[in-house]
């Protein structure tokens, strides 16, 4: 295998990844090495290696392959669910990904086809956020059940498995696995009451906050 020379971005956005993988664990989204974080620089995705800690990762480690899945990049295995991270980015226009086994959505995964609208913020992973049907992990089945679940969505849940974001960086990519996973443990602890049922939201309602959250935050 003929490896590329790495350069000033690559090994830049590498240790933004590591960072990003390394939250995961602290934020307890994951445990040991389950779920895998990736970026695209250009044609190469950059992604975290199969069974490594995290927290051993170094910047010789850098892992890279390119659209086809080919390693260009260091000798470390790329994460066995590498043809998830490539079907998102050959159908979308993300330029990061983060998989995780969070355990709230998880089991919200288990339990329903959408995860109910019990919060506006699934206006910002583009609506109700759907579940994939299970698939065994790093096959292609699953990579194809989770873009029909993704349709018009940056993020949705996989049954019986974790998680799927997207965004336009490694950032936007955690925090709406953040969200996903909070709103999974809202409905969660809603539904879980004895006698009572959780209000949901409409699609209407749904709509409009989405408009709202487009002009949200800081004007440049």
């Amino acid at each position: 295998m003929a490896e590329q020379g790495r350069n000033a971005e690559q090994e830049r956005i590498w240790a933004e990844l590591v960072a990003t993988a390394r939250r995961t664990v602290a934020d307890g989204l994951v445990v040991g090495t389950s779920g895998n974080v990736s970026a695209r620089v250009g044609d190469l995705v950059l992604v975290t290696p199969s069974g490594v800690p995290y927290d051993r990762l170094t910047p010789q480690d850098i892992t890279g392959v390119d659209l086809t899945g080919r390693q260009v990049l260091g000798t470390l295995v790329p994460t066995s669910e590498l043809p998830l991270h490539l079907a998102v980015y050959r159908t979308t226009d993300a330029r990061a990904i983060v998989h995780t086994h969070a355990v709230h959505a998880t089991a919200v995964s288990t339990l329903v086809p959408e995860l109910p609208l019990v919060h506006y913020m699934a206006a910002a992973l583009g609506g109700p956020v759907r579940v994939a049907p299970y698939a065994t992990y790093g096959s292609d089945e699953l990579a194809e059940n989770m873009l029909r679940a993704l349709a018009g969505r940056s993020g949705c849940l996989l049954q019986n498995h974790g998680t799927v974001t997207y965004g336009a960086g490694l950032d936007q990519a955690y925090d709406r696995t953040a969200q996903l996973e909070w709103m999974c443990r809202l409905w969660l602890t809603a539904s879980g009451v004895p006698g009572l049922t959780p209000t949901l939201l409409t699609e209407a309602q749904l709509a409009e906050a989405g408009e709202r959250l487009k002009g949200y935050g800081q004007r440049r």
